[in-house]
């Protein structure tokens, strides 16, 4: 790899920086290990972090299995059987199909396991039918938790919930929760788990909001601590996007136009499917200077890293541009035949 080649820099010190900042504020904290899979053995090893892991082919990431929180969809009684025969003990499940099976493989057994129901909960910010809603309606989740709180096979017994990624409004947490649980759950249940979707900082969000989210989160965890529920929070992005930089190099230059020797197709699929844009090192966010658009390097009109950023300086070609908060989510496609960007881990 020479220096000109595109490349990603994960920060051991930034990932736990933000680690314990989730931490200071649940009882438990998840890592989602698909926002970024290299960061999960640093977590591991540093942390006593559980993680969320919803493939089989993500288990590999994480050697104490007893840390994984499974979520799966299309459950079969041999699926949780090897599962559960790995060390894997602690499970959300999201509709009542599932959760059927589930209750029926552990019936055959002397098993315990920690059990989550996962709720449908209204986003307000989320007005599309881009989005699968996961989750089963308040209404089922009441009535099976008071079937299963005196099971015999339930360790812990919870509820789940999750927010879509970057949403800055959807954290009235404990009047969404009143609304939707019944005063028996809450007393039936052991924990809470709010699930992920802390946002973080992009060229296109407002970080303003996250202090504001921190203390509803605090405020939220004393609620439930007066009835006896511990909170568990599952941050992806919060964590891993901070850690990382996307460090490229200019291959052209003409008009206002900025060419790299990257795509989002292998390195930033999030500009396209979110949309998020990163920022970019050393930009003016007072919007002086000269404007310019950042276009990856394959023959797609989307192959956009930001539509307008402003320099002090013109760009030339063989200048480094770098990308900030770009360690969540980067995954690529085989668009182009694009070869996957390395990443190394500092400290």
């Amino acid at each position: 790899m020479s220096d000109q080649s595109p490349r990603f820099v994960l920060s051991k010190k930034v990932i736990l920086e933000q680690y314990q900042k989730v931490s200071d504020v649940a009882d438990f904290v998840s890592f989602s290990s698909k926002t970024n899979p290299r960061v999960t053995p640093v977590i591991e090893e540093h942390t006593n972090a559980f993680f969320n892991i919803h493939m089989l082919n993500e288990i590999k990431r994480v050697k104490d299995r007893s840390r994984i929180v499974y979520l799966a969809q299309g459950w079969t009684p041999q699926l949780i059987t090897d599962l559960y025969d790995q060390g894997i003990h602690s499970f959300v499940v999201d509709n009542e199909f599932d959760l059927d099976v589930m209750l029926d493989t552990l019936e055959k057994t002397d098993w315990r396991v920690n059990l989550f129901l996962r709720l449908k909960l209204k986003e307000h910010s989320v007005r599309t039918e881009r989005y699968f809603v996961f989750g089963m309606n308040s209404d089922i989740v009441n009535e099976r938790i008071m079937q299963l709180k005196d099971d015999p096979h339930i360790e812990e017994l919870g509820v789940h919930f999750h927010r879509k990624t970057q949403n800055m409004s959807d954290w009235k947490l404990q009047r969404d929760i009143e609304d939707v649980l019944s005063p028996e759950t809450l007393h039936a249940i052991d924990m809470l788990n709010i699930g992920g979707g802390l946002p973080s900082e992009y060229a296109n969000t407002n970080a303003d909001v996250i202090d504001g989210i921190f203390k509803r989160i605090i405020a939220f965890r004393e609620w439930l601590h007066e009835r006896n529920i511990q909170l568990m929070i599952e941050p992806g992005r919060f964590i891993a996007a901070p850690a990382g930089k996307l460090i490229t190099s200019i291959t052209g230059v003409y008009d206002n136009n900025i060419i790299i020797n990257a795509s989002v197709y292998n390195s930033d699929m999030d500009a396209i499917l979110v949309p998020v844009k990163l920022r970019v090192e050393n930009e003016l966010g007072d919007r002086s200077g000269n404007s310019y658009v950042i276009k990856g390097c394959t023959p797609c009109s989307m192959d956009l890293f930001r539509y307008r950023v402003y320099f002090e300086e013109k760009p030339k070609i063989g200048d480094t541009i770098v990308f900030i908060n770009a360690g969540a989510y980067n995954f690529r496609s085989d668009f182009c035949d694009l070869e996957e960007i390395p990443t190394k881990i500092v400290e």
